[in-house]
């Protein structure tokens, strides 16, 4: 699944210039310690142990998180493979919850939401051990794409004078159509008035 010579991902120790995740594109696995929690989890299944566990295995074992600078792209499965991507400009609210064994094996999970109406979060990212360092990493990512995506006066200023003015032209076109059309719509409401 992984080169052999190289380490996880995630169990490189992240530096104080952000680590890992300044190095995008990155492909990230969960940690082992989340395999454990699925075990456990489906431990507490009591007789669809075997079951619940098998599926849960496969689960991390095709697990992969990729980042890249346009957004994030969460993978798995083994006969039904599931793939979801959003984009950091989609993000509307990260949040970190935890159970008590989440938190006995140093884990979390982020769960990013998005305004798409759903009361559930799009993705949820699960294994991943400095669970602090990657909620901020989406903040500062939502955040630079929502700084990108508004205008500035500065941009508007930097636009080319010809652009200015086919701008305005277009716009006196639209206002002139509005004017006609509201004209004919005030000009058949007074015919009718007439006629009554």
């Amino acid at each position: 699944m992984t080169d052999p010579g190289s380490p996880s991902p995630l169990t490189v120790v992240p530096d104080g210039d952000g680590g890992f995740l300044s190095r995008l594109p990155t492909v990230l696995q969960p940690h082992r310690s989340l395999l454990t929690y699925y075990l456990v989890s489906a431990l507490l299944a009591g007789p669809g142990f075997p079951i619940l566990g098998l599926i849960r295995y496969f689960k991390y074992q095709t697990l992969r998180y990729t980042l890249d600078d346009e957004g994030i792209t969460v993978r798995w499965g083994i006969l039904f493979r599931r793939e979801v991507s959003l984009t950091y400009a989609r993000i509307q609210d990260i949040h970190l919850s935890s159970n008590l064994v989440e938190r006995w094996l140093g884990l979390a999970r982020i769960q990013i939401q998005t305004a798409s109406g759903n009361s559930q979060a799009e993705i949820t990212i699960e294994g991943v051990p400095d669970f602090g360092a990657m909620r901020d990493f989406l903040y500062s990512k939502m955040r630079g794409s929502r700084e990108r995506a508004v205008p500035t006066q500065e941009s508007a200023r930097a636009m080319p004078a010809g652009d200015h003015d086919a701008l305005a032209a277009t716009l006196r076109e639209i206002a002139e159509e509005v004017r006609a059309l509201r004209l004919s719509l005030d000009g058949g409401a007074t015919r009718e008035k007439q006629d009554v």
